[in-house]
C-alpha cells in the first residue's frame, strides 16, 4: 500500500468519528468538518511522514484540535475588535443566531475552549487523562482540574446538582 492509499484508508476509517469528536469540541458541525478536513489536508501534504506516525487517528485529532484552537483565537480577537468598534461588518453579512436545541452542546459552548476539549476527549472520545493531556499539551493534573471545573459548570448550566467524581476517572488515570 503506497502512502496516498494509507491516508485514504485512515480517512475512510476515522473521518466520521473525528468529526463527531470535534463537533463536541467546537459545538459547530461545519467547523468540526472544516478542522478535520484541514488535518487530513496536512496528512495528504506529507503522506510518507504521516504513514510513519504510530497512532494516525490520534495525530489527526491533535492537529484538528490545534486548528480549532487557532481558529477560535482568531475569532475571539476579531470579536473583541468588532465589539470595540474597530471593525465594521455590514448588517446583511452578520449571520443570525439559530437556537441549537441541544442543551448539552449549548452548555459546552459556554465553557472555555481547553475545558470543553478536555471534557469531550475524556467523556465522549473516552481517552485516558494522560492521552487527553498529551493531545492538549497540558499536564495530567491540569486536565483533571479542567475536567472538574467543566463538570461543575455543566451541572450548573444544565440545572443538575454537582456530583462526586465518577469512579471511571480514577480507574483510568
Amino acid at each position: 500500500m503506497d502512502a496516498d492509499d494509507a491516508v485514504r484508508a485512515v480517512y475512510e476509517a476515522s473521518y466520521r468519528r473525528l468529526v463527531g469528536q470535534l463537533y463536541g469540541v467546537t459545538g459547530d458541525l461545519a467547523e468540526a468538518e472544516d478542522v478535520v478536513q484541514e488535518a487530513f489536508a496536512r496528512a495528504v501534504a506529507r503522506p510518507r511522514a504521516f504513514r510513519e506516525v504510530t497512532d494516525q487517528e490520534a495525530w489527526l485529532r491533535t492537529v484538528a484540535i490545534n486548528v480549532a484552537r487557532n481558529r477560535y483565537r482568531r475569532r475571539w480577537v476579531f470579536d473583541r475588535l468588532f465589539r470595540a468598534g474597530r471593525v465594521w461588518t455590514p448588517p446583511e453579512t452578520v449571520p443570525e443566531h439559530v437556537p441549537d436545541g441541544l442543551d448539552l452542546l449549548a452548555a459546552l459552548r459556554t465553557l472555555p475552549h481547553r475545558v470543553r476539549a478536555a471534557l469531550v476527549l475524556y467523556h465522549l472520545v473516552d481517552l485516558p487523562v494522560d492521552e487527553v493531556a498529551a493531545t492538549l499539551g497540558a499536564s495530567p493534573n491540569t486536565v483533571k482540574s479542567w475536567l472538574a471545573r467543566g463538570r461543575a459548570a455543566l451541572a450548573r448550566e444544565l440545572g443538575d446538582e454537582p456530583r462526586a467524581q465518577p469512579a471511571k476517572e480514577s480507574a483510568r488515570d
